[in-house]
């Protein structure tokens, strides 16, 4: 299966790097939806190796990245944050020029800087899909995860745009809605809308663990408010620590905003100044005109 350059995404052959939530969940809405032909898949882990071709989210694995890399038209790079800045050079040392590149990782300014001057720069393309659920290997994997999601495309103008245009019209044909922001700004954005949530999500459930001992009151009086904010606590460390680390500097920023407004409510609960605390609420409140 030799690639070909095309200009309809239906015909293209898929590679897949890192067979988890977010590679898994693709294969499945490209096959899907008629999108590409054939799925190979490249992952480090011989157990979701296996699971990813009993779910059928690839045809075949191949242990050899360079290998797997030469029979693809489209490359998707879907490895933990750090594991991308190896994996992904690697990538666009194998391809060629009808080939294209995209990654789906939660962070973009290291990334972008590793590659930066690469000569087949050009070929790939800076891409988040803002869709996951806390779980994660090949059977978090589901069908119409990004469905009118949103994908951002990072510093289009340093890819080519022939690859621009493929990984455009493949997200519009899942479909998601597009957003292109510099790689600045996607990491300031996301520590402001998704990273905060995690650590805060993984603080809650330390603090919850920490006094409440007994696991089956946890299980037995944990409505749904509680379960689902501390849902993302489930998620991954080998995916969150390095995105952390990656966008340390953000996410430290709006953790001292998001400590000082908790010691805020905490001041006024203390001092039983329920006017201020019903002010802060419907302060919040605001955040429905946003967020339906």
């Amino acid at each position: 299966m030799p690639g070909t350059k095309h200009q309809v995404p239906s015909t293209k052959t898929v590679a897949i790097i890192g067979l988890g939530l977010i590679g898994g969940s693709l294969a499945l809405s490209l096959r899907q939806r008629g999108l590409a032909q054939q799925f190979v898949g490249v992952e480090h882990s011989a157990e979701h190796a296996r699971r990813a071709l009993e779910l059928g989210l690839v045809d075949a694995i191949e242990t050899d990245l360079t290998a797997a890399v030469r029979w693809a038209d489209l490359v998707v790079v879907a490895v933990p944050m750090d594991a991308m800045l190896t994996v992904l050079p690697a990538v666009l040392d194998a391809v060629e020029s009808h080939q294209v590149v995209f990654d789906v990782g939660s962070t973009k300014g290291a990334l972008l800087a590793a590659v930066a001057g690469h000569p087949r720069r050009g070929r790939f393309v800076a891409v988040h899909p803002m869709a996951g659920t806390e779980y994660s290997g090949p059977d978090a994997a589901i069908q119409g995860l990004f469905d009118g999601k949103t994908v951002v495309l990072c510093d289009t103008e340093r890819s080519d745009a022939d690859a621009v245009a493929t990984v455009t019209t493949l997200f519009q044909a899942l479909p998601m809605r597009l957003l292109y922001l510099d790689a600045a700004a996607h990491d300031l954005h996301t520590a402001y809308v998704s990273h905060i949530s995690h650590i805060t999500s993984f603080a809650l459930a330390l603090t919850v663990l920490e006094k409440e001992k007994e696991e089956q009151r946890i299980f037995d009086l944990a409505g749904g408010g509680f379960a689902s904010t501390v849902r993302l606590a489930k998620s991954s460390p080998a995916m969150w620590v390095p995105i952390f680390r990656q966008n340390r500097l953000n996410v430290l920023d709006v953790l001292d905003e998001h400590l000082h407004q908790l010691q805020h409510l905490r001041e006024l609960l203390a001092r039983e100044d329920y006017d201020g605390l019903t002010e802060q609420i419907q302060q919040a409140n605001h955040i429905r005109k946003i967020i339906p």
